[in-house]
Parts: C-alpha cells; structure tokens; sequence
C-alpha cells in the first residue's frame, strides 16, 4: 500500500470498517517489525476515523503498560495493570468500552479533551501483549460497530507483527 490514506465512507459503518481493514492489511503485508507497524496502525486509525483525539498502543514492559507509538497529545508514560481503562482492560484481558471516561472510576486523564474512549487488549497465544487504545472528545462515540471494527483492526496488527 502506498503512504497516501485512503478516503473511507463511514456512512455504512461496517462497510466503512471493512475497507479500513482492508487497507490495514495492505500497509502491513510486507512489514514484521512490531513496532513500524504499530506506528503505521496507530496513523492510519487517526487518519481515517472522524472524532478521535488519540489512538496509541500501550504494551506491556516488566508487569506495566508502557506507551508505544500514537497519534495525538502526549499520553501517560506507564499504566498500572487494573488501574484506568487501559489497565482494566488488560487486567481483564477484555474490551472495554466507556462512553463517559468522567464516570469511569479511577479514570486516568492524560487528556483533558477525552470524554469517551475504547481499549481493546492485545493478546496471543503467549499472552498479554498490550492493548490498542482510542480516545474521542465526543461522549459516547464508540458503539458495536466500532467494538467489532477496532477488534478486527487489532487482529490484523497482531498477524502481521512478530514479537
């Protein structure tokens, strides 16, 4: 795939999620490296889906999620397991989903902007690997399309990434 981003319609939101898979696929096929892909995941996702302030990956470092690359404001350095969205949703080793982060107990704002934001965990056979974090100003902007959409996204970086 070129470095040019593709112009996705959302209006049809699966559809809209299956081409960005699609050109996911395409900008990985002929890279391993974990973390040249994580970065060019993380600038795609911005890129193409309308209504995000941050998209980045934290993976885990000696018992901690550690920032990897991202698109957005400085983000928080380290994240202890449990602790916020990204911590919870490795603790748990599921997606989680919060429409209204204010709501969310022990919500970690590293960007005062963020009013929503959906972790989905990055796991293989060995494990725990990370997570795959978007944060949205608007409230309420994640939904089942965008569970199922991002899910796939972070499939697709884990098949094409060796660790």
């Amino acid at each position: 795939m070129s470095a040019t981003v593709p112009q996705i319609d959302f209006s049809d939101r699966q559809a809209g999620y299956r081409a960005l898979a699609q050109a996911l696929e395409g900008l990985l096929a002929a890279e391993q490296d974990w973390l040249a892909n994580a970065a060019n995941t993380c600038a795609l996702i911005h890129a193409v889906l309308p209504e995000l302030n941050w998209v980045g990956f934290y993976f885990l470092r000696g018992g901690e999620l550690v920032v990897g690359p991202f698109q957005g404001n400085p983000a928080c350095v380290r994240i202890a397991l449990g602790r916020g969205v990204c911590g919870t949703a490795a603790a748990r080793g599921t997606l989680v989903n919060v429409p209204d982060v204010h709501a969310f107990a022990g919500h970690i704002a590293c960007d005062p902007a963020s009013r929503s934001e959906l972790v989905v965990p990055l796991v293989t056979p060995q494990g725990l690997r990370g997570v795959l974090d978007l944060d949205s100003p608007r409230p309420g902007r994640f939904d089942a399309h965008d569970e199922r959409g991002i899910s796939e996204l972070a499939s697709i970086y884990l098949k094409a990434s060796c660790f």
